[in-house]
């Protein structure tokens, strides 16, 4: 296990006094419209951190579309096109089979653990190892992270695994793998295209997101049943992406400012969802008629030993897949002796 610093020489350059230079302007596309609580506001909270304290680099945030579509960001800041892309890996499984393991691990980390392994153990290297050996042309820095999402929201209920299959449906990342073993029928439509699918009938269920996020996108409207853990994505991180050649041309000061921008984003981001989520459900209750569901414990567990059955398939198929599993595995496997230890049992009322 290697023990890193993330933050160290980027503490270290904020007392510094630097001289007056000119300012450059990065187009910096996002994944998400600043519309969207957390997800979207994100990206537009970073630009404001480290245009605060920046004297070289100007960040200009664009919605999806605007620039690129959301699907192509990481096409567009390799080869130059965008300077830069707030986003997730998980958009990236089908370019980069080991992708979506640094954006989230259905049944895996929740917040602390996962920053834990990305910012004091292998994580952020093999995260940067990433991009650098699949080809593309970018610098990549954790800057935001979501606590569990819902796991999806249903036109009827769903009270066995058979009520699953045939389904068609919007999933993310390593989950919507699980899924389709289970016989769901699945797509990655970003955000704006969801609703538009759940009315016209060309998906029958979605997840997304949190919440209040979930929320502003109305699927309320159609899907009355949301359903609950997010098994799928116990935790999301969202990353900055800079196009190599413009990250190496700035000074190390603005190296620095722009990680220290990113940190305080990682804690804004999370504090949010934590403090905000639990009005969107007391409303989607009381107002839209939502009904809040749990998993049963035996789906629950179907989906668990179909993910641990497909992870294992995944690793046998790609040697980089392997490598970053083995070690996250390794890291939680240590983990387990303080997080089995230290926490609170929480009770269910």
């Amino acid at each position: 296990m290697k023990i890193r610093t993330f933050a160290a020489a980027a503490a270290a350059s904020i007392a510094m006094t630097a001289p007056a230079m000119s300012q450059e302007t990065f187009e910096m596309t996002s994944a998400f419209g600043r519309n969207l609580p957390i997800l979207g506001t994100g990206a537009v909270k970073f630009a404001e951190k480290i245009n605060s304290i920046s004297e070289e680099v100007e960040f200009e945030q664009f919605d999806p579309g605007e620039l690129v579509p959301a699907l192509e960001a990481l096409d567009a800041v390799s080869n130059g096109s965008v300077d830069a892309a707030y986003t997730t890996a998980g958009y990236w499984q089908g370019k980069l089979p080991a992708a979506a393991l640094f954006s989230a691990v259905p049944f895996g980390p929740e917040a602390g653990e996962i920053l834990g392994w990305m910012m004091y153990d292998d994580g952020r290297e093999l995260y940067q190892r990433l991009y650098d050996e699949g080809g593309y042309n970018v610098h990549v820095i954790p800057c935001g992270i979501t606590a569990p999402e819902t796991s999806g929201w249903f036109k009827n209920e769903i009270n066995s695994v058979a009520d699953l299959e045939g389904l068609n449906m919007r999933f993310f990342g390593l989950g919507a793998e699980v899924m389709q073993r289970l016989g769901v029928s699945t797509s990655l439509l970003a955000g704006g295209d969801i609703f538009p699918a759940l009315e016209r009938g060309a998906i029958d269920a979605t997840e997304f997101s949190m919440p209040v996020v979930d929320a502003r996108l109305g699927f309320y409207n159609i899907a009355k049943f949301n359903y609950f853990p997010g098994w799928h994505q116990p935790a999301t991180i969202y990353e900055l992406l800079i196009n190599k050649d413009r990250w190496e041309d700035l000074s190390e000061r603005t190296q620095n400012q722009i990680e220290i921008a990113c940190m305080a984003n990682l804690a804004d981001n999370y504090a949010e969802g934590e403090a905000i989520n639990y009005a969107a459900m007391v409303d989607n209750v009381e107002n839209q008629g939502v009904t809040i569901k749990q998993w049963s414990p035996e789906i629950l567990a179907t989906l668990e030993s179909t993910w641990n059955e497909i992870a294992g398939e995944l690793a046998a198929e790609d040697a980089f897949f392997k490598e970053v599993w083995d070690d996250l595995q390794e890291y939680r496997a240590n983990y387990k002796v303080w997080g089995d230890n230290i926490y609170l049992p929480r009770p269910r009322n």
